[in-house]
């Protein structure tokens, strides 16, 4: 049977029209798409100073704190890096916080948020990060004067894709698993963060060189809170960190990897967050 051209042609228009953000990015595209930006991947594993992406390094908490932790080499470097790791290694290092030896992953890793991103997204990180120049550098071993999990939850067998027809969910997993903004923006409880009924209330502290910096409320709440912001408000301290007022926000928010968002995901995010529930800040 022969083909119209002129169908083909407006079954090819349709065919893309129709297809989502998944459709359009490959693999690696989508890996380097997370692992560069919304995931903070690059941002905690390169050491701010001028170290190489990915080769760790970076120092967290304080020698009087619960940790003196250094984020590792995740370069494919076979030495001192991922290279001798298999691709389920990492994905159960990424989502379980186990190593292959054995051992627990430690904060300020946050497992109990990468548990939740899905199985298509956490391939698509360990294939990018399979192309990143491997690096030879040894990391100090991190510091615990506090008790690490024997582990973080029952194995993550499948995590399914979260639809991003709905700009609310797609944020909430944008916001969550992906940037894991609720978790350093939601009060601890005996260790935890306490998502039941603080959820985005901020207040959590957070030391670094500078001094000691205090997560923000992200919840809609109209005086405390970002209710009164306007969406670019929101979007410009996400990606810029500059405050409403025009002040400058501190780290260790990773403003410069969140600068690469898309359009489409920071919407999804502001969309998640006016759906939270407005709370004042105690």
């Amino acid at each position: 049977m022969q083909l119209n051209p002129i169908h083909v042609a407006l079954a090819l228009c349709a065919a893309l029209l129709t297809a989502g953000p998944a459709d359009a990015q490959s693999q690696l595209e989508r890996g380097k798409y997370l692992a560069e930006g919304l995931g903070g991947c690059v941002g905690c594993h390169t050491e701010r100073s001028g170290g190489q992406p990915f080769a760790g390094g970076e120092r967290f908490g304080s020698d009087r704190g619960p940790f003196t932790a250094y984020s590792p080499n995740i370069t494919p470097d076979r030495e001192t890096g991922l290279g001798g790791w298999s691709d389920e290694q990492v994905i159960t290092a990424l989502r379980e916080g186990k190593r292959p030896d054995g051992t627990i992953i430690g904060p300020p890793m946050p497992i109990g948020m990468y548990r939740g991103m899905s199985d298509t997204d956490a391939k698509a990180i360990v294939a990018y990060l399979r192309t990143v120049p491997a690096v030879t550098k040894k990391v100090d071993k991190s510091q615990y004067r506090m008790p690490l999990p024997q582990s973080y939850g029952p194995p993550v067998t499948q995590v399914a894709d979260t639809p991003r027809g709905d700009p609310v969910k797609y944020g909430a997993y944008l916001a969550g698993p992906i940037a894991h903004c609720i978790e350093c923006h939601t009060p601890q409880v005996r260790g935890r963060p306490d998502y039941e009924t603080q959820l985005g209330r901020g207040g959590r502290e957070f030391p670094t060189p500078a001094g000691v910096a205090v997560a923000r409320n992200i919840t809609p709440h109209l005086e405390h809170g970002l209710g009164g912001w306007s969406d670019a408000e929101i979007k410009r301290a996400i990606t810029q960190g500059i405050s409403r007022d025009g002040t400058k926000l501190n780290p260790p928010m990773d403003f410069a990897s969140y600068a690469k968002a898309t359009a489409q995901d920071l919407d999804a995010i502001v969309a998640y967050l006016r759906s939270l529930k407005p709370l004042a800040t105690p």
